[in-house]
Parts: structure tokens; C-alpha cells; sequence
């Protein structure tokens, strides 16, 4: 998504929201695996179609982890739409991580 169509968003009445999400893990442990396994299921049930995810494996990209100031795997970034929200650690608490994307309904 490009800075016109961002601008096209802010000045779309109802236009939908695009999620940009980053999701670091390390290696493919199980904890990485259902990371991944989460988050892809949240965004195909929850954002079909209005999502770009990044997987970042932080012990191929090492660098990564002190570009982005994460500390800790998993960690999701959610960097739009704003504000920017960071989920870290347990990821497989659906609840949770609803309301850390602003997706919960109650």
C-alpha cells in the first residue's frame, strides 16, 4: 500500500480499514508455530482481504529484533491502523489478541 492509497483511506468516508501487521518469531518452534497459526487464522476470519503480515524470523534476521525494538518472541506489531499496538509473548489467547488488534466485539 502506497502513501496515495493511505491518503485515499483517510478520506474515504467507510472505506475499510487495511491492517499493516509484522509478526517476529524465533525459528519455528512449537510457540512460533501457533503464533503464526493464530494470528494467520485471526486475520483470514477477521480481515479477509484488508491485511498485509509480515513474518519475521528473528534467527534469520537477527537485525530485525533492534530495527524494530522487539525484545521478545512472538511479538505482532500492529503499525496500522493507528496507534501502533505491540502483543508480546502468549499468542494462542484469541481473546486477547482481539482486543490487542481492536477486532473484539464485547
Amino acid at each position: 500500500m502506497n502513501a496515495n492509497d493511505r491518503f485515499e483511506l483517510l478520506i474515504t468516508p467507510d472505506a475499510p480499514v487495511h491492517y499493516m501487521l509484522k509478526l517476529f518469531v524465533a525459528g519455528m518452534s512449537p510457540r512460533s508455530t501457533a503464533a503464526v497459526a493464530t494470528v494467520k487464522a485471526v486475520c483470514e476470519e477477521h480481515l479477509a482481504g484488508r491485511y498485509d503480515l509480515e513474518v519475521v524470523d528473528l534467527y534469520r534476521t537477527p537485525e530485525r529484533a533492534a530495527d524494530e525494538q522487539v525484545v521478545a518472541a512472538p511479538t505482532l506489531v500492529k503499525s496500522a491502523p493507528h496507534p501502533e499496538r505491540r502483543l508480546v509473548g502468549n499468542l494462542s489467547d484469541l481473546p486477547r489478541v482481539l482486543r490487542g488488534l481492536n477486532l473484539a466485539t464485547t
